[in-house]
């Protein structure tokens, strides 16, 4: 009875650490696929929106402030 009490107790060490491996393995894991992911996200192509609204508002800042100092 007692021999059998020990080797349920060491089967269930075995998969404990065998467990605690796998978390541990895991977690390298998934922040490998978060970065990737995350690196198609922001390398991705941005061709819909383009820049000419902002460019455009930079050049319209740009005047107003030269018309602030010219005056001066």
């Amino acid at each position: 009875m007692i021999s059998l009490l020990i080797s349920q107790r060491r089967t269930l060490m075995v998969w404990e650490v065998g467990m605690a491996a796998l978390a541990w393995l895991l977690i390298p894991l998934v922040a490998g696929i978060g970065a990737g992911l995350w690196g198609g996200w922001a390398g991705r192509n941005r061709t819909g929106a383009g820049d000419g609204s902002e460019l455009a508002g930079y050049a319209r800042f740009r005047e107003a402030m030269e018309k602030s100092h010219s005056g001066s």
